[in-house]
């Protein structure tokens, strides 16, 4: 029968009323079951990975940073330092808080980093290899503050503005 049709008889009918049974009709439709709490270790995803992970930032470069104990292989996007970042000054740094807390050859560093140039994307893994090495043990903390590697450097590129040649030079005046 179609839903609310009258009858012969003069009275309309319900499908839903007629198909189920009548308790079922009653009661409120079940909720869907909750999900209970589990255990700290396997409720984050980090938890059971051996890798130790670090985000860096710096202008607009974002380096993704993962350690694990190793015999030190230091990879970036997967080329090592030497062939990724070209100058030793930049060489020299993504490897400096590796050598403050003395672990430049106990850790494998693996690191995803985009955006920026070359100066910038050195500084973010800069960063987020402080951040990961603090991960590891509480105990670096002190020695990597007191180096400035855990330190975000907020200074951003400040934009062109109109009427002007950059942020703030201005355009060559002609007196005539």
């Amino acid at each position: 029968m179609n839903t609310d049709q009258p009858t012969t008889t003069g009275e309309t009918t319900d499908s839903t009323a007629s198909t189920a049974p009548p308790e079922a009709a009653a009661s409120p439709p079940a909720a869907p079951p909750v999900p209970q709490p589990q255990a700290e270790s396997a409720a984050t995803p980090q938890a059971a990975s051996p890798w130790i992970w670090g985000l860096g930032r710096r202008k607009t470069a974002v380096a993704r940073v993962r350690l694990r104990p190793g015999k030190g292989e230091f990879m970036i996007n997967g080329r090592s330092v030497e062939k990724y970042l070209l100058t030793h000054r930049d060489q020299e740094a993504v490897r400096a808080p590796l050598k403050a807390t003395q672990t430049d050859n106990a850790l494998d560093i693996y690191v995803n980093v985009q955006g920026g140039g070359s100066s910038g994307q050195a500084g973010a893994v800069v960063l987020g290899v402080a951040r990961a090495l603090k991960k590891t043990d509480p105990g670096f903390e002190a020695v990597l503050r007191e180096q400035g590697f855990l330190t975000r450097d907020s200074r951003m590129v400040e934009r062109k503005k109109y009427g002007r040649r950059g942020a703030r030079r201005r355009f060559q005046f002609s007196k005539r």
